[in-house]
């Protein structure tokens, strides 16, 4: 439950005011325009420890189908994400939600290579939104940069769309849709759920976001041990095994890894430098923003690991390798 708070003369305090779920219908929002918000935002839909380029916004199939948003993750991996504003708009369609999504994902597997993307789905998205370079590249051009760049960085251009991710977002679930997707989830298919909710405090909006699925189990919350080489390693599926629920930014000012008005910057980026304001925001071109946000401006991509690419001044190492470092050295003490 959310509770708002009031601090006064050091002391917590619950206002009388309460808090209101209410409705994107009742606030007169269409799904096109939730759907914009989460294309400016997805990095609510992601990790702190994945990167996604948006590719692709209302992507039609040969059989007329729609897509929401298409994105590439940091494993080379294309994800779909389908978005409904409500239960009533899932209730509507005349295919279940979840089966909408298989479909889509079913051609978009289709892809198997980076050429095919770029000319049926990036390429258009750019022009669409007018996104051309100012160094006078066409949208096939610029797609092919930004794409190769994105792949590149992340070590994935070999392992281009081995699989397929879904993401669902509403704001309620109908328990038929839950249940088919657990299902997939449990026989791996990637698939996951997010509600979104507008809640409404005083004269305030508010957003209430919720990974719903898959369920977390209590073993996904320990600290795994740290490899002796602090690096991260290959499965046989070609998929980064990455460590999740490493310690976080709190954890990182505690340890003096990150501090106030330290400078940092991003991995391979020039003209990077941000200066470090708190533990989720720094001041980049003298603007205030999120860890996030300012890797979005300076990479171009729709969501950024801000602890596998921000580096620390004076280090060579990034934040991730620096906390796995930390962790090996207190486990030998």
């Amino acid at each position: 439950m959310f509770y708002p708070l009031e601090l006064q003369n050091n002391t917590l305090n619950i206002p009388n005011s309460e808090v209101e779920k209410t409705t994107f219908k009742d606030l007169g929002l269409r799904e096109a325009q939730l759907e914009e918000f989460l294309a400016s935002n997805l990095e609510l839909l992601v990790e702190d420890d994945e990167n996604l380029l948006l590719v692709g916004q209302q992507v039609r199939d040969i059989s007329s189908g729609r897509t929401d948003l298409i994105a590439v993750d940091e494993n080379g991996n294309l994800v779909l994400i389908e978005i409904k504003r409500d239960l009533d708009d899932i209730k509507s369609r005349k295919e279940p939600f979840e089966f909408q999504a298989i479909r889509y994902a079913a051609t978009l597997a289709k892809i198997n290579n980076v050429e095919t993307l770029v000319n049926k789905i990036y390429a258009p998205y750019i022009e669409k939104k007018r996104e051309i370079s100012q160094q006078g590249l066409t949208a096939v051009e610029q797609a092919q940069r930004n794409l190769n760049t994105f792949l590149e960085s992340n070590e994935s251009k070999g392992i281009f769309n081995k699989k397929q991710r879904i993401i669902l977002v509403a704001s309620q679930f109908d328990d038929q849709t839950l249940s088919a997707c657990a299902w997939l989830s449990n026989n791996n298919v990637d698939i996951s759920c997010f509600t979104i909710e507008p809640l409404k405090f005083a004269d305030q909006l508010f957003i209430d976001f919720t990974k719903i699925l898959p369920v977390q189990r209590n073993e996904d919350f320990y600290v795994d041990l740290a490899e002796s080489n602090s690096s991260i390693k290959r499965d046989n599926s070609n998929r980064i095994s990455k460590k999740r629920y490493l310690p976080r930014m709190k954890e990182l000012f505690e340890w003096g890894i990150l501090s106030p008005n330290q400078k940092v910057s991003i991995k391979n980026q020039d003209n990077s430098d941000a200066t470090v304001v708190d533990e989720k925001t720094v001041s980049f071109n003298e603007n205030i923003m999120s860890y996030n946000q300012w890797g979005k401006v300076v990479t171009g991509w729709s969501a950024m690991s801000v602890y596998e690419w921000i580096i620390p001044e004076g280090q060579i190492k990034t934040l991730h390798e620096l906390r796995l470092e930390r962790i090996d050295n207190k486990q030998r003490d």
